[in-house]
């Protein structure tokens, strides 16, 4: 049977952190203001990658805005109606609380001497989930969780095809990184491998880009001066 100090505690539905803020995305911003024009190179206008990061960077602003009122509104129906669940008294006198018919099943099992507890339990459980059901869908908190879910479908549909999109400037390439770290850190532990790393990467190409910038503007200056 299972111990009554491994009761499941409260899950909340999302599991998607959503960050404060950030400046990386202004890095694709400055380098598609400095970057060279090499020889048999595309103009960042021109750069498929960065068509894509601007898609994807406006559906990731619509998915956290999407995360945040569906946490909020969650919050709320937890508050209020408790997180759908059941409370299990055990022969032994302990009780536990179950999130799941799954969970319910493992801790009663299938032994037939169980069945007139299981079926209660699961009758009490189906009454909760009705009732989180009709206060989610009344509060329009099923409508916002649809949303964010198909908001978030769409930006991994978008990081697959950065996978397959070659890059033709540095601030295409830029969009790969801010994007994968962007969308990492919304989920990982950010100071881990390899988020360091990647995060290093962008610096070195604003460095690089903002090099290129200089240079060009020392050289207008250059051919500006009267001779």
């Amino acid at each position: 049977m299972a111990d009554s100090d491994n009761t499941t505690t409260l899950p909340y539905v999302t599991r998607r952190r959503v960050l404060a803020g950030t400046g990386v995305a202004t890095i694709v911003w400055i380098l598609e203001g400095n970057a060279p024009a090499s020889a048999g190179s595309t103009n960042v206008r021109s750069d498929p990658t960065l068509a894509l990061w601007r898609e994807w960077e406006r559906v990731h602003k619509q998915t956290e805005r999407l995360c945040r009122r569906q946490q909020r509104l969650e919050t709320r129906l937890v508050e209020s109606v408790g997180f759908p669940c059941v409370t299990v008294s055990l022969t032994e006198g302990e009780q536990v609380t179950v999130y799941s018919i799954e969970m319910l099943n493992e801790v009663l099992g299938k032994a037939p001497d169980m069945a007139a507890l299981r079926d209660k339990a699961e009758t009490d459980f189906a009454a909760h989930q009705a009732r989180w059901d009709a206060v989610a869908e009344e509060t329009g908190y099923t409508a916002a969780f649809r949303a964010e879910r198909e908001a978030g479908d769409k930006i991994q549909d978008l990081l697959q095809a950065f996978s397959t999109t070659p890059a033709t400037t540095l601030a295409g390439v830029a969009g790969k990184l801010d994007a994968v770290l962007r969308e990492g850190e919304a989920w990982e532990e950010c100071s881990e491998f390899p988020w360091p790393q990647i995060r290093s990467a962008l610096s070195d190409l604003v460095r690089i880009a903002e090099g290129f910038g200089a240079d060009r503007g020392r050289r207008r200056r250059i051919r500006s001066r009267p001779s």
